[in-house]
């Protein structure tokens, strides 16, 4: 029976993201920024200034431009834009593992990856992220851009910290999985090895196709071949994403508001990821309807091998102060791009990273893994902002009112995006039905 029904709730769960089915209009896309390697909330949202020294740091908080809500010192373009996002600072449901799965996907059991546990309760092919979600739900918004788009660096030190693509297809197949755009600043990219200048080598594609087909043979997965097939030359023939990915087609004026084209002392050729923010609101103005984009110093690696995430277990506040006016610059920039493109209400914006950080400072000035509790920011798509939602014990350890666990805020975004993740399922590999986010639900302080 759930299967014979789910065709139709699949249908109407389209219709009400295209008319808005709800009270509200819904949301057409999220742009999703991971600040992989656990971006430290006692620095950043949930400063503690009454602390002791060990625990409070060298960071003061500022106000913002909502009464009584503070950030860090840092950050202060986006305490100025304060009135268009939310604060959480009560984020928990994390586990002590530098794997982002649980950020793109909703769920923290996961198979064994790369220098990760396995962590049990995943279901056959493992949990799907939202973009692959959207992408079997809905389908492309536009001809020619994929419905779901990954910024993210597809080096393998990169992968080394996300341990699993942030728009991996999961049970749903590798059809739905996301677009990975790579070396976008060369203004090149590849969809299977067939790059756009060899389009016209038709023995080339259909290779191409023939060892994705393998790919998705291997793996049990046959749906969405057909679907795949026609997005795939949609893409490779339209000049639209390859427009959206290329920056210099942008207004020399908003390229230097976001600082792409300034060159950053103490940066490796003098560069940054900066233009992520950029790329993310050029792609899902195009028409994508979820780009999700990672963030650190540039370049993004291991700390080790003399890259940046943002792991700080040494120098934590050096770091910071190197890391935190660029996120600051970046994403307020991009939220005052949206909104004045009439794009705000239409597009949420979340940034997060899988987990926080110990209150107690370590003897190398820095601050260890802390999966207890974890902030972020939740901006757009016509949520209920400027506000603050939670708040932790007196130096940060532990949540204490209003817990807020991730697949709490995944049930709102799914929401807005016109998702009843109530009745909307999916059969996984083993032919059980799986709700999106199990028992969780929107916040209704966001609504």
């Amino acid at each position: 029976m759930g299967g014979i029904a789910l065709p139709e709730m699949l249908r109407g769960a389209a219709a009400r993201a295209e008319t808005g089915g709800n009270a509200t209009r819904a949301a057409k896309g999220i742009i999703m920024l991971v600040l992989p390697g656990g971006p430290s909330h006692l620095d950043m949202y949930d400063l503690k200034p009454e602390a002791p020294p060990e625990i409070r740091g060298e960071f003061r908080p500022i106000a913002t431009s909502v009464p009584g809500v503070e950030i860090c010192e840092l950050m202060p373009r986006l305490a100025r834009n304060a009135e268009k996002y939310t604060v959480l600072r009560s984020l928990v449901g994390f586990k002590d593992d530098h794997n982002t799965h649980w950020c793109s996907t909703g769920w923290e059991s996961h198979p064994p990856m790369a220098s990760s546990p396995e962590i049990r309760g995943y279901p056959p092919g493992d949990w799907p992220s939202m973009g692959a979600v959207l992408s079997k739900l809905y389908g492309p918004r536009v001809p020619g851009v994929p419905p779901c788009v990954d910024l993210a660096p597809t080096n393998p030190d990169a992968r080394f910290l996300f341990r699993t693509a942030p728009t991996q297809g999961g049970y749903l197949g590798p059809a739905y999985s996301g677009f990975e755009v790579d070396a976008v600043d060369r203004n090149e990219f590849t969809l299977h090895n067939v790059s756009l200048d060899r389009l016209s080598d038709r023995q080339a594609l259909l290779s191409s196709f023939d060892r994705f087909r393998r790919q998705v043979d291997r793996s049990g997965q046959v749906d969405g071949m057909e679907s795949f097939q026609r997005q795939a030359v949609e893409v490779l023939t339209s000049p639209r994403l390859a427009e959206a990915l290329d920056l210099t087609r942008e207004d020399p004026a908003v390229r230097k508001r976001y600082g792409v084209d300034r060159a950053w002392p103490g940066e490796r050729d003098g560069r940054t990821m900066l233009d992520q923010f950029l790329l993310a609101r050029r792609v899902i103005e195009a028409g994508a309807r979820c780009v999700t984009l990672t963030f650190s110093r540039w370049p993004f690696g291991r700390m080790l091998q003399g890259d940046y995430n943002w792991d700080w277990h040494k120098d934590n506040f050096a770091e910071a102060r190197g890391a935190l006016p660029l996120f600051d610059l970046g994403l307020s920039t991009m939220l005052e791009d949206l909104e004045e493109r009439g794009l705000l209400d239409d597009v949420i914006v979340v940034a997060w990273g899988e987990f926080g950080r110990t209150p107690k400072i370590n003897g190398n000035a820095g601050r260890d893994h802390w999966p207890r509790v974890a902030g972020g920011l939740l901006a757009g798509g016509g949520l209920r902002c400027g506000q603050v939602i939670g708040s932790t014990t007196r130096w940060g350890e532990e949540p204490m009112a209003r817990p807020v666990h991730f697949r709490d805020v995944f049930a709102t975004i799914y929401e807005r995006l016109g998702v009843d993740t109530t009745r909307t399922q999916f059969t996984d590999l083993a032919g059980r039905p799986q709700y999106l986010v199990g028992d969780h639900r929107p916040l209704p302080e966001l609504s």
